[in-house]
């Protein structure tokens, strides 16, 4: 346990320093933006890695869940864990997360930390790890649109449709698909199985809010499109059989 504390000492420095470049490059950003373009690479570097564990290296996490961890897990994990404290400590500094974020942060460190401990039960975090992070380069390229003034276009509407499917898919669908094969196993510990259902629930709390954010976005919408239908349907009653305009006043 004391190597891999040194590592995710190394790796946080890591992170740190990393910040701190982009601070020095990207100065007229702002913090924010250097601080997202952290979290960007951290997503990318972590969905190719439990992608390839989940995929390749094996073993399958819905079917042999508390399992004793690999290397390859363990590198994950380290790499993730040393990032969410980086970004636990940037969040809390800046005060710009509130305390859903907080506590997705809390229960992620605690629970890989448990993980490492123990050592098993890897496969099902780097699971769980994999289905957080595939939907935070969506987010990111979310928020990157809305500073550049490239929301409101279709490259927009597509990052938002996206990742409301990809959300409602992997947290909710593959996410309750995990979370079951997790609670009839008896392998893993108690403490992980709290752990895999406290995920759940902060993913279904994700959820109510994703929920609210399309309710109001594409019912505002849906609103428009039968304004525009009706207020067609209505200027098309003016027209003649002949097919000229008839006059609207």
């Amino acid at each position: 346990m004391t190597s891999l504390a040194v590592v995710v000492l190394l790796c946080l420095s890591g992170w740190v320093t990393l910040y701190m470049i982009l601070c020095n490059i990207n100065g007229s950003r702002g913090y924010e933006w250097n601080c997202r373009l952290v979290t960007l690479l951290h997503g990318v570097l972590v969905v190719c890695i439990t992608a390839y564990i989940g995929y390749v290296d094996g073993p399958w996490p819905f079917t042999y869940p508390g399992t004793k961890n690999t290397p390859l897990q363990i590198s994950a994990m380290v790499l993730s864990l040393s990032y969410f404290i980086f970004d636990m400590v940037w969040c809390m500094y800046f005060r710009t997360e509130g305390p859903v974020m907080l506590a997705h942060h809390t229960v992620s460190i605690l629970g890989i930390m448990l993980t490492l401990w123990l050592g098993e039960s890897g496969v099902e975090s780097c699971a769980v790890l994999f289905g957080s992070e595939i939907t935070n380069p969506l987010l990111q390229a979310r928020w990157f649109l809305r500073r550049t003034g490239r929301y409101e276009t279709a490259v927009g509407e597509a990052v938002d449709l996206a990742f409301v499917l990809l959300f409602v898919l992997m947290r909710v669908f593959v996410g309750g698909a995990m979370l079951y094969c997790e609670l009839i196993s008896p392998r893993p510990r108690f403490f992980i199985k709290c752990g895999g259902v406290a995920m759940y629930a902060l993913s279904w709390v994700f959820m109510v809010d994703i929920w609210r954010f399309a309710k109001r976005k594409y019912g505002s919408k849906w609103a428009q499109w039968r304004e525009q239908g009706a207020r067609s349907m209505k200027n098309g009653a003016v027209v003649g059989d002949d097919g000229h305009e008839g006059k609207l006043d």
